[in-house]
């Protein structure tokens, strides 16, 4: 097959040659004037070698996305043999398991994939199709999903955040099979959720967390416990599974906190559950009870590079304010979201925070992702998930 040609500039192959998968605007000399939006491209060294084959978005920044450094075809065939390796590797991995019947299958360039992510919730497939050039083969990734899970339903949930950028509507709907029901129910580690896979954040459900609240869990025994920006819940169902004596979930969102007490009750921890609508920053600068375990989870306060020293102030200030609300000896879980804001970075804010706290902090895990969220070596920009888990004295 014959694809449309990109002749790099002089150099600006290196990140190729590297297996790093973006070909941004300003690396690019010539391209064919035919190539409009979501067209695959053989991109070519200045000196005419081939480096690879991806598919081309003359309105972003980012215009060229790699699916293959190898010649090959991007048809059907391609998108079998990444899905069906990406679903080997989860079942390498132990997931689906008896105890755990949601997790990510799709987790876009770390699968080969870019611009797509795809989570499977107890029989319901999410996918997010967030590219142009992911946009051409959706029918055919929806069918090989079909093919690969037999799935109730698959159901797209593309937001405004990511396609607008690719100058795409957002998407939402039924793709094929049942429609989605309001809420799912899951189990992850034993515990049961409901998920509302269409109103909810992300897909539904922060399954990225998966590992961490099972440690937050280990360290629950007999603590009252703060869980800030809880969401649905996540962290506070494990808490209490762990033993809490009592368990604070606050977060602004009024339906977020019915889901989260809804999921308490679901695995019998109502009774030590209370939830609270309120800003967070707001709620931990007021005067009020010390926590044997706090768990802040905020959502990303960096989207981009140039908001880095911005984001990083907000880090500082929250850890701050969770710190004097932690009691001597108590535990800590500290989390960001936010790609931009490295592991080092992220430990040095805490450093600061711990520092004008008044607090020693002893790190006892460094946290990431789960394995069903990998991270290309070739790739590291897909590591965004970074964790702390302290004691404090």
């Amino acid at each position: 097959m014959t694809y449309l040609r990109c002749i790099l500039k002089p150099g600006k192959d290196k990140p190729l040659i590297g297996r790093h998968p973006w070909v941004f605007s300003g690396a690019i000399n010539e391209i064919d004037e035919s190539c409009a939006k979501g067209d695959l491209l053989e991109i070519y060294s200045a000196e005419g070698e081939y480096r690879g084959t991806g598919y081309f978005n003359p309105e972003s920044q980012l215009s060229v996305r790699i699916l293959s450094f190898k010649k090959r075809p991007i048809d059907t065939s391609f998108f079998q043999e990444r899905l069906k390796r990406a679903l080997e590797i989860r079942r390498k991995v132990g997931l689906p398991s008896s105890s755990t019947d949601s997790f990510r299958l799709v987790h876009a360039e770390a699968d080969g994939l870019p611009g797509l992510i795809v989570d499977f919730y107890a029989g319901y497939a999410v996918v997010q199709i967030l590219t142009a050039g992911m946009e051409k083969f959706k029918g055919v990734i929806t069918d090989i999903l079909v093919s690969l899970l037999s799935p109730k339903g698959i159901f797209e949930k593309s937001p405004a955040e990511f396609r607008s950028k690719e100058g795409l509507l957002p998407a939402e709907g039924c793709l094929v099979g049942e429609p989605v029901p309001d809420l799912v129910e899951i189990r992850e580690n034993g515990q049961r959720f409901y998920v509302d896979l269409k109103k909810g954040q992300k897909t539904g459900f922060f399954l990225d967390q998966r590992d961490n609240r099972d440690l937050v869990k280990s360290v629950s025994a007999g603590a009252n416990v703060l869980n800030c920006f809880s969401y649905t819940g996540g962290f506070s169902v494990f808490a209490a599974a762990g033993g809490a004596s009592s368990v604070i979930s606050v977060d602004a969102s009024a339906y977020a906190l019915e889901l989260s007490e809804k999921n308490m009750a679901l695995n019998g921890f109502g009774a030590v559950h209370s939830a609270v609508q309120a800003d967070v920053f707001e709620y931990l600068r007021q005067e009020g009870e010390a926590f044997d375990l706090i768990v802040l989870d905020p959502p990303a306060f960096c989207k981009n590079k140039s908001h880095v020293d911005a984001a990083a102030r907000g880090y500082k200030d929250i850890n701050l304010c969770a710190l004097k609300r932690l009691r001597q000896g108590g535990f800590f879980y500290t989390a960001s979201c936010s790609s931009h804001i490295s592991a080092d970075l992220f430990q040095k804010i805490l450093f600061a925070a711990a520092k004008d706290a008044g607090r020693e902090l002893r790190i006892l895990s460094k946290t990431s992702h789960p394995a069903d969220h990998p991270v290309s070596i070739y790739h590291p920009e897909g590591e965004y998930l970074k964790g702390l888990l302290c004691i404090a004295d």
